[in-house]
């Protein structure tokens, strides 16, 4: 199975995108005027879609340097990125800096001086992103 990418960084091909579903390409805003009448718009919306992929307890771990190169990533003000998925489908993202953009949980927790070692624990991942 081809490996999910994100700009340079290779990520596990089964990273979840939990919020696939919770989207719809429309936009409304209702108001109510002084009369109690409602007025309301609605347009598509061609980017701010969701995407927010993660990992869990036993599948989609990703390494010490993996986290630091997605938090690089992250940290590039103003930066778009293509993410590419498995399935081939292909989105112009940015991170969702307004909201955590990359976390990693460690899978089992680790303290040593050896970066060896650090460099070597695993992550679940979760990376907020938008498209754009």
């Amino acid at each position: 199975m081809p490996n999910i990418t994100l700009g340079t960084v290779t990520l596990p091909p089964d990273l979840q995108w939990s919020d696939e579903f919770a989207w719809v390409a429309l936009g409304m805003t209702a108001k109510t005027t002084l009369t109690g009448a409602e007025i309301v718009q609605s347009g598509a919306l061609q980017a701010g879609r969701p995407v927010t992929l993660q990992g869990g307890t036993d599948f989609a771990w990703v390494d010490y340097a993996t986290v630091e190169a997605l938090r690089t990533l992250a940290s590039a003000a103003g930066a778009t990125y293509t993410l590419t998925l498995a399935d081939d489908r292909a989105f112009n993202v940015r991170f969702r800096c307004e909201d955590t953009p990359v976390e990693g949980a460690p899978v089992a927790h680790r303290v040593t001086p050896d970066t060896g070692k650090r460099d070597a624990l695993q992550y679940v991942p979760i990376i907020r992103l938008k498209t754009v």
